[in-house]
């Protein structure tokens, strides 16, 4: 995040009419505001909408934002923006230099997984926890459908579930359909303020209906000529669980680029990697062809899982104009 959107807000005089409130829902330039018990639906007074922000969305679901209420409470204006703590990001696919973030001010990043209809790939995962370790948010790994599981795939299952595990991320299986671990996954929300991301198909909504069915998201069944998801969550959105806490909806996306990551950054957040950086036998190693690498070296001895370096030299090599001029 830059030190523009990090900034803390100063304390101003803002006047009687400008209360602070929650941003609940994102629905294109509309923002769903809670102030107090109100929520009030809002638009960015356009000066703020055009300084300071170096992200595709200005304004994100978790902000905490200061609002300009008129007499009729109808299109308000949000003035001004509070600091900003814990956000999830990636690299924005439509324009290469921003980043689209998807929420602020979490406890915790929850990224959704399938392995069969539609099949989450081991480097989306992690992509997507490279991007949480860096932020210092706490991710956990759910992987749901595991009621269409054979017994060979949840042996499989289990595999990577240990892999992960043993480099620290927490991990739980469960079926939306079958309610199977779904207590479990209560208690990993409870008292929490969650984002919840994934695929398309994965069963995200279908996850927070089956903990919570007060909320009754939309929900669609997957494409099976493409056996890929459809786009059933269109704009981000905060919802407050029955049991406790608050859940964070996010749209389902295909690829997971990162964005704000130098490539000295990468090798950082994968925490197997870490304690063997400065072991290599030059300083400035990319852990990819170098002579002497000890990550290399402990990939061989199966210290370090070889799906988690793949996706690591993926990332290195990913199509980037930054990586590209430091090489």
């Amino acid at each position: 995040m830059s030190k523009k959107e990090k900034k803390k807000v100063k304390k101003k005089n803002y006047g009687p009419n400008v209360k602070r409130g929650l941003v609940i829902k994102t629905t294109g330039s509309w923002y769903l505001v809670k102030v107090g018990d109100e929520k009030i639906k809002c638009k960015i007074r356009g000066k703020l909408r055009l300084e300071e922000f170096e992200s595709t969305n200005p304004i994100v679901v978790g902000d905490y934002v200061f609002v300009e209420i008129n007499q009729e409470k109808k299109a308000c204006m949000i003035v001004d923006i509070d600091e900003r703590e814990r956000c999830i990001m990636r690299k924005s696919q439509k324009w290469s230099k921003q980043k689209q973030i998807l929420a602020c001010n979490i406890d915790q990043a929850i990224l959704v997984a399938t392995l069969i209809l539609p099949e989450t790939p081991l480097e989306f995962i992690d992509r997507f926890l490279v991007s949480a370790t860096a932020y210092n948010i706490p991710a956990v790994i759910v992987f749901n459908k595991i009621d269409l599981y054979t017994d060979e795939l949840m042996d499989y299952l289990q595999e990577i579930m240990e892999m992960y595990e043993k480099i620290g991320y927490s991990t739980l299986a469960v079926s939306a359909l079958e309610k199977i671990n779904l207590d479990k996954f209560e208690q990993v929300l409870k008292g929490k303020i969650s984002v919840l991301a994934g695929n398309s198909g994965v069963g995200k909504s279908s996850l927070i209906n089956a903990i919570d069915p007060s909320l009754n998201l939309k929900t669609q069944d997957i494409s099976y000529k493409y056996l890929t998801g459809r786009h059933t969550t269109t704009f981000t959105q905060m919802y407050e669980l029955q049991f406790g806490g608050y859940i964070i909806d996010t749209p389902g996306i295909r690829g997971f680029g990162l964005a704000g990551l130098s490539k000295q950054d990468v090798a950082h957040n994968f925490p197997e990697m870490f304690q063997y950086l400065g072991q290599c036998k030059y300083y400035n190693c990319t852990h990819i062809h170098e002579p002497g690498c000890a990550v290399r070296e402990a990939v061989e001895k199966g210290e370090i899982p070889w799906s988690r370096y793949r996706s690591y030299v993926n990332i290195m090599l990913d199509d980037n104009e930054k990586y590209r001029k430091q090489t």
